[in-house]
Order: C-alpha cells, then structure tokens, then sequence
C-alpha cells in the first residue's frame, strides 16, 4: 500500500473531480470533504477515499 502525502482539501478536491466526481458526488456515491486551511487527517483522507470507491494508488496518480 502507498504511503498518503500531507493534503490540503483543494489537492484532495482536485483529484476527486480528475475521477469524475461532479461537486462530490458521482452515480450513487457521496463524498464529504471538509474545507479547512490545514492539512487533511491521514483517517479522514483515508475515508474520504473510501467513499470515493477508490484505491490509494489510484489516488495518489489523480494527484499528479
């Protein structure tokens, strides 16, 4: 498993709509991110992914 980088919410954000994510949501899949100025928690960044349906490594190449 790939080890998560330090992410801002916009980086995080970013990366769910190059996934398809249409303001957080996509088909039946809601994503809740919170909207903050400091670094995202690993836990909530991991559960964030989850909710998204994808893998860390899939992840991690939305964000470059």
């Amino acid at each position: 498993m790939s080890k998560l980088p330090s992410l801002k919410s916009k980086d995080v954000i970013r990366a769910l709509q190059k996934a398809g994510h249409k303001i957080f949501k996509k088909d039946n899949r809601r994503v809740t991110v919170p909207v903050h100025s400091r670094d995202l928690k690993k836990g909530t960044l991991y559960g964030i992914i989850e909710q998204a349906g994808l893998t860390v490594e899939e992840f991690i190449e939305l964000l470059q």
